[in-house]
């Protein structure tokens, strides 16, 4: 089958034998698709090989067949854009979680229009990430059919603001009664962080961080065992961080 003028964004290229290089791609109308780029590494496809690298934005002319399809040709609609410090992290979790959740060859235009949309806040000074990282994990599960109405329970109520909830990965929100410690406050967001993350507006900064582990068990449950890499490099930089606060 051929795939032509198809927009793209690239999600992470590894090398491949002694001049090609691997690719996996978020394509508007094929879903995530596998791409062999032959001969791309040699000195006269130094301008293709550059357009292969992760959050560019290309159209792409391919030939699928099988799992995974051959590059014919490449060309980059805009800039990717330069990130660095919390923002390059965050762009390296939302190719790590779309690749690890998004399956091959499943068209999903939401998740497409999710990705771009993201893409542009996270190398916007004025963005908050970890609201925008909330967005996307929501579009994301929402958009590989795992997500749930996030403004109602598990019985179809809608949410009690000043309530609190378990966040449940097949039930959806459930409604936490009483609370044994503060210890489970950090796995129980308030009925109003829910209900702003359904709404997507972004609420206060307690109730935002409020839905950060909550949000992460219930990927960690659709990811399985194998967690994420981005995740331990937040880890080590949140680690070093709180130790340099302390030297100070």
């Amino acid at each position: 089958m051929k795939i032509t003028d198809e927009p793209a964004f690239v999600l992470h290229a590894r090398p491949w034998r002694e001049s090609s290089l691997l690719v996996e791609m978020l394509t508007a109308n094929h879903g995530r698709v596998g791409v062999v780029a032959r001969g791309v590494t040699g000195p006269k496809k130094q301008v293709l090989k550059a357009a292969l690298q992760p959050l560019q934005f290309l159209r792409v002319d391919l030939d699928q067949r099988g799992e995974m399809a051959r590059l014919i040709q490449a060309e980059a609609v805009d800039i990717a854009p330069r990130l660095s410090g919390d923002a390059l992290l965050c762009g390296f979790y939302l190719n790590e979680l779309t690749m690890r959740l998004a399956p091959r060859g499943d068209a999903q235009g939401d998740l497409f229009l999710a990705y771009s949309q993201t893409r542009s806040r996270i190398a916007d000074p004025s963005e908050n990430l970890a609201w925008t990282l909330r967005r996307f994990e929501r579009d994301l599960l929402d958009a590989v059919g795992v997500g749930f109405s996030w403004h109602l329970d598990r019985d179809g109520v809608e949410l009690d603001p000043a309530a609190r909830y378990l966040v449940d990965a097949e039930q959806g929100p459930v409604k936490v009664l009483s609370e044994r410690d503060a210890s489970e406050r950090a796995f129980t967001p308030s009925g109003r962080a829910l209900l702003a993350l359904a709404s997507d507006q972004m609420p206060s900064l307690d109730d935002l961080t409020s839905l950060r582990v909550p949000m992460r068990v219930l990927l960690q449950h659709h990811l399985g065992a194998r967690g994420l890499k981005s995740w331990d490099m937040m880890r080590v930089m949140a680690v070093s961080r709180a130790r340099a606060a302390v030297r100070q």
